[in-house]
Parts: C-alpha cells; structure tokens; sequence
C-alpha cells in the first residue's frame, strides 16, 4: 500500500473528530483524529447522554469488557446531564498512574480510533504531543488495538514512541521516559506499561510512526537514534496552526509580539529527501502547487489543518466555526503567533476573535484554575518524587510549588479553551460556560476558494476533491512507483 499524499492535520482537542477523519479517509487520503485529552472527550460525552449511541455502540467491542462495563457505570447519563450542571471531571493524573486511569485512556483513544474507522477501507492516523507524556502510552496502546494506521507525534522530540509501538506489538512492556524539571544524576522517572500483566490483549499491528518536526537535525537525529523505525517525517513550518516549534536561536519578538523566524528555520527538503524516508509538508500549502512541488522533490505530499478544520465534519463549535468562515471570506480572520499563551512554553498560534482567551479583558475576568492538567510540566519534590505545575494554575500555588512568578505572565488555560472550542466546555458555578480558545494556521486561501464555489460551506470530501486533479494523480502514481521498493524494504505493513 502507498501512502496517502494529503494528510489531515490533528487538531486542538477533538476538532479532529472522528467524524473529519473518517470522511477523509473513505477519499482515499490519511484522516488523523486528535489524541489530546480523549478521556475527557469521552466521558464528557457519556455525560451528555450519549444520545447518537456512537460511543457505546464501539465500547461494546471493546476487547477488555469489563474496562468498557465500568466505564458506562461511573460515566453514563442517560438522556444527559442538566445542561447548567457541571461536568463531573477525571482525578488529575499522579506518577505513576492508577489502573483505572490506564484504563480510561485505553477506552478513549480506542473508540475515537474505531469510529474513525468505521464504513470504509481507507486509513487513519491519531496525533499526540510529545509534550503530553503522562497518558501517552496507555492511550497508544488503545489506539492500536483499535487498528490505527499511522501515529504522529509531534511538539517535542518524540524518540521513544517507535521503541514502545514496537514493544506493544511484540507483546513487551513499553517504557517512557518522563522529562521532569530538577530532575538530578541518577534520577530515572520512568513510566512502564505492561498490559500483560493486566491480562490486556496484544494489538494486531505495529502501525506507521511519523514524526513531527520543524529542523533537518532533528529529523536526522530521530533516524538514526530513535528506539524504533521512524516511518517518515511531516515538515511543519511555522504558518502551520496549534503549538509552533520556537525560531532557531536567541527568541526574538517583531513589533506585534510574535516570534521571528530567520534563514535557519527554514528547512531543505532536499536534505529531508536524503535520509531515505517519506515526508510531507505542513503550514500553508494547501494549494496544487505545493503538493507538485513536494512530490517533485521526492517526498510524498502534504499535511492540511486549517482548511479542514473549517469545514462541515471538524468538531469546531458551529458558532465559531461560522464566525471563521465569515473571516476566511475576506481574507481570514486575524491569526496571532502567542510566545506566552501555552503553558507548554512552545508559541501557540491564537485566532483573535472576541470573547474567547485571546481577549485579555475577558480572559482576566476568569478564575485562574486547573482542573484538568493535560498541559502541567513534571517537577522533582524535595523528597524525590514527582509533582506537577501548570503556568496556568493560579499563581500562588504555583509559586508554592517552585515556579517563579514570570512564568505565569500572559499564560492561558489551553486544557478548558480547547474543550470550549468544541461545545463541551465545562459550565461555571455562577453560569455560562468556559471561556474558548480558537486556533488556525494564517492561511485561509483554499478555504476561502471553497465557500465561493461551494455556497458558503464546503466538506471535507471537497477539500480532496479540489485539490486532486487527473494530473497530480499521475504525478503521484509515477513517484510511489519509485519509491516502492524502499518502502517495501523499510516499513512495516500497517
């Protein structure tokens, strides 16, 4: 099998639904669901009744019944929860986790992963952040055993994901280094999951691994040192939306705050060609001429987000995504690159529309809280162990729990934005919901050619449709053909 040569992006927290991937994998191209916080995704689902019956419908195929039967038990609503009634939340994880909690990461990414996957023979890939370690590797292995084709990892340097997909398809433990601040000489934090040892299946198959990068060295550096095989690479250049790898050197700011990106940031594509592997291109190339251009330089094709993330299928809540399109249509709306937002500390593209987190005003009228801790950066205790602080929690804890009052300045709360963003939100005790996050690439080009020719709104099946022609699929049948023989040689059968 050849590979696809449009990827579609994993986006924020579930605007790579299900549902997006799933229609643009029966194209034919890579539909990738977003694996951030999949456990709250889930469960806030049940709570909301479940009404589709989608969610349990795959739980009931779930491989571990017992994991599935308490799952519905503690999380189902049925008809729903009352809608001012807030969300009951996960225990923010500890090191290391709980089963339960192993658990409920495991079920999560296997129903998103099933339900993308479900009515068709295409494929489908799940996006993780390197920088969200903590649940990486029980939501992995649930991925895979829902059949996964591709992962993608990016916003970090995801060197042990190949050697733990390895391990999980081999029927081994799987090991994942924790990075954790103040870590000393002989430290080893360290997370293993074994699911033998909880009598869990073995996953089918060892899927794709494609790494996320922004620099030659990095890709390089994974090709040769990685645990495992790293399958390919996506390009991500700095227009791309989400978190951004930050510019090469010394952070320097332009006259609106964002980061400036130099001649060393941009990547050559012929050294990427060089290291033997398929590589895609992302951040404003969802145009005909990137895709030509990519594929004559010997890589495969390209990686599209915002574009896809407009369209009827993404999970964007229908009003934000309406106030998008309005702004795709003349010439999209204002896309800022935020070098503080993300407690991460890597920049964050944010969309400045009115009434979410990129208002300062509205965004300081909110309590300063973290209840769901996806985005905490480890720490070492005085005691060895391992606690966890966000830039966003409020700032007297986080002072308290080593972190210097600086680091707090003009952080948001990604976690409960990012949910917001995608109508589950989590209701406030004095009314109203979670204040969201919106965040895009800064190219709207193609999105804004789709609303003209399509009457307003477009689907995902147009994007494909538009962007491959009788031409570009003679140009990319001519270099999988030559390409196939390394493939075969070097990659895994998904």
């Amino acid at each position: 099998m050849g590979h696809p040569t449009i990827i579609q992006g994993g986006m924020g927290v579930a605007v790579s639904s299900w549902q997006l991937a799933q229609s643009v994998a029966k194209t034919g191209q890579l539909g990738v669901v977003s694996g951030t916080a999949l456990d709250t995704v889930l469960v806030r689902r049940l709570q909301l009744g479940d009404l589709d019956g989608d969610a349990r419908r795959v739980m009931a195929q779930f491989p571990i019944p017992d994991v599935a039967e308490q799952v519905l038990e503690k999380w189902f609503i049925e008809g729903g929860k009352d809608p001012d009634a807030p969300f009951a939340l996960i225990p923010k994880p500890k090191f290391p986790l709980r089963r339960d909690f192993l658990e409920l990461l495991a079920i999560g990414n296997y129903v998103e992963v099933m339900l993308a996957k479900e009515g068709h023979e295409g494929v489908v890939g799940i996006n993780f952040l390197e920088k969200i370690q903590i649940p990486t590797l029980a939501s992995l292995y649930g991925a895979m055993l829902a059949g996964v084709n591709y992962v993608l990892m990016g916003a970090g340097i995801p060197r042990e994901i190949p050697g733990a997909m390895d391990a999980f398809a081999e029927g081994r433990p799987a090991f994942l280094s924790i990075t954790v601040d103040g870590a000393q000489k002989g430290d080893d934090f360290k997370l293993t999951l074994d699911p033998a040892e909880f009598g869990w299946p073995r996953p089918v198959h060892r899927p794709y691994f494609l790494a996320i990068v922004a620099s030659v060295s990095l890709a390089t550096m994974l090709s040769r040192k990685a645990s495992g095989h790293v399958d390919g690479f996506v390009i991500e250049r700095e227009k791309a939306g989400g978190h951004n790898a930050p510019p090469r050197g010394r952070m320097q700011l332009d006259e609106r705050g964002e980061p400036i990106y130099g001649p060393r940031d941009i990547v050559d594509l012929n050294q990427i060609h060089e290291l033997g592997r398929p590589f895609w291109l992302a951040g404003a190339c969802a145009d005909r001429a990137s895709i030509e251009e990519v594929l004559a330089l010997g890589g495969n094709g390209v990686q599209i987000g915002t574009t896809f993330a407009l369209c009827r299928e993404s999970g964007l809540d229908p009003e934000i995504r309406a106030e998008l399109l309005a702004g795709a249509a003349v010439g999209g709306p204002k896309v800022r690159t935020d070098p503080l937002a993300s407690p991460t500390g890597f920049p964050f593209k944010v969309v400045e529309l009115e009434g979410t987190m990129a208002d300062q005003a509205v965004y300081e009228s909110r309590d300063r809280i973290c209840d769901l801790g996806y985005l905490r950066t480890p720490f070492r205790k005085e005691n060895g162990g391992v606690g966890f602080r966000c830039a966003s929690e409020p700032i007297k804890s986080f002072i308290a729990k080593g972190g210097e009052e600086q680091e707090t300045v003009g952080r948001r709360c990604l976690c409960n934005g990012l949910l917001s963003t995608v109508s589950i939100g989590q209701s406030l005790k004095g009314g109203g919901r979670e204040i969201p996050i919106v965040t895009s690439g800064d190219d709207y080009t193609l999105a804004q050619k789709l609303m003209e020719l399509h009457g307003g709104t477009y689907s995902a099946a147009d994007v494909i449709d538009h962007l491959m022609g009788v031409d570009l699929a003679a140009a990319e049948s001519s270099v999988r053909s030559e390409a196939s023989t390394v493939e075969a040689a070097t990659l895994p059968t998904p």
